[in-house]
């Protein structure tokens, strides 16, 4: 396996640049995905590391070798497309043993290998089948072992999940990450699916409109997200974000909105800086951090019942503040509550997160 860096790398087509100014590098066995809306760049991103698309500007390196300029054969990577592109017309085995027909292997050879990696993701006693007589799960697992059937330094999936039902998806998820985990492979994988990027990454690269906006392991994306676009993008349901106007005195912050009453926050130094821009900041707060509250109490959100989804062991219990959108709660209670009573939300105050007029986040007080 190898590790995977870029350097400074722009991609444009034409006027319009795809990937601007990227850098980050991965570490050899590490399995890194690029999450995003449609139109952010990581697919583009992914092509570059597998060669179908070349820098404008920047450098790819593979293995510490700039392979910037290199053939996408010569640079030992296998690649888990979408669609899984298997060709029709061939049964599993000589599917799986492309790559190595493509590479003057014998018959036997290739054969015995795309057997053997055939029995590891159990696929092995479809091996006479077309790709038209196995399920979407099956064919999943055939592209994988094609990928997998010739050693590659670098292992890349582009979406490879999005073509399965929920089911399959769960299965295939649990599947990749413990084959990875168990082969130390180098991974790079493309998806806008927030919840298998969580699943499956050691660290998750957030993109943008074609920048990066966090690079982190999962748990601190979640924790600590570095803009409100992170926030509000990562989370089912994603963290809730109320505007807020703030003012401060006697070394305390105070916070306003309506339907809002939370109590003085600690001033500090980067919450001023923050204020000399503009008094205007976010106020974020998780779904699973609300609880149900009775009566007026300080650091609470009060409005009318918009919705209340039952989903079996939870409920997504959500509030209309008119003008000033909603907030939804996840709640773990069997709370009979009638659409358009009054609601009041309560929350921790070290469970509140401040972004500033941009969009980024203020670190707390001790971070």
């Amino acid at each position: 396996m190898a590790s995977v860096e870029f350097r400074s790398v722009t991609k444009s087509f034409g006027s319009f640049n795809a990937v601007s100014d990227v850098s980050f590098s991965i570490g050899d066995g590490e399995f890194v995905c690029l999450l995003g809306p449609s139109g952010c760049g990581k697919t583009t991103s992914l092509r570059m590391i597998a060669g179908l698309e070349t820098p404008t500007l920047g450098q790819v390196l593979i293995g510490g070798q700039d392979v910037t300029h290199y053939h996408p054969k010569d640079r030992q990577i296998s690649m888990v497309f979408q669609d899984y592109a298997l060709y029709p017309h061939m049964n599993l085995a000589d599917n799986i043993a492309y790559p190595l027909k493509v590479r003057g292997k014998s018959v036997s050879e290739r054969h015995g290998r795309a057997r053997e990696v055939a029995d590891v993701l159990k696929i092995g006693h479809l091996l006479d089948r077309l790709p038209s007589q196995i399920s979407g799960g099956q064919q999943q697992r055939t592209s994988l072992a094609r990928a997998l059937v010739y050693p590659s330094q670098v292992y890349l999936f582009d979406e490879p999940l999005s073509n399965l039902d929920a089911k399959l998806r769960l299965e295939a998820r649990g599947f990749l990450n413990h084959l990875q985990r168990d082969m130390g492979m180098t991974a790079v994988y493309v998806t806008h699916d927030q919840a298998e990027a969580m699943a499956l990454a050691t660290r998750i690269a957030v993109m943008d409109q074609g920048r990066i906006v966090q690079y982190a392991s999962p748990i601190e994306i979640y924790r600590l997200p570095a803009t409100t676009f992170v926030a509000n993008f990562v989370g089912n349901p994603p963290m809730n974000l109320v505007e807020v106007e703030a003012s401060h005195g006697n070394g305390s912050l105070q916070l306003r909105a309506d339907g809002l009453s939370i109590a003085p926050l600690p001033m500090t130094d980067v919450i001023g800086k923050a204020l000399a821009t503009s008094s205007k900041l976010t106020l974020g707060v998780r779904p699973e951090h609300l609880h149900i509250a009775q009566g007026s109490a300080p650091n609470t959100i009060t409005a009318a019942l918009f919705a209340n989804e039952n989903m079996g062991p939870e409920s997504l219990v959500t509030v209309d503040r008119a003008d000033a959108g909603r907030v939804t709660a996840r709640i773990f209670t069997d709370d009979h509550l009638q659409l358009g009573e009054t609601v009041t939300l309560a929350f921790s105050p070290e469970h509140v997160h401040l972004f500033n007029s941009k969009g980024d986040r203020i670190p707390a007080a001790g971070e």
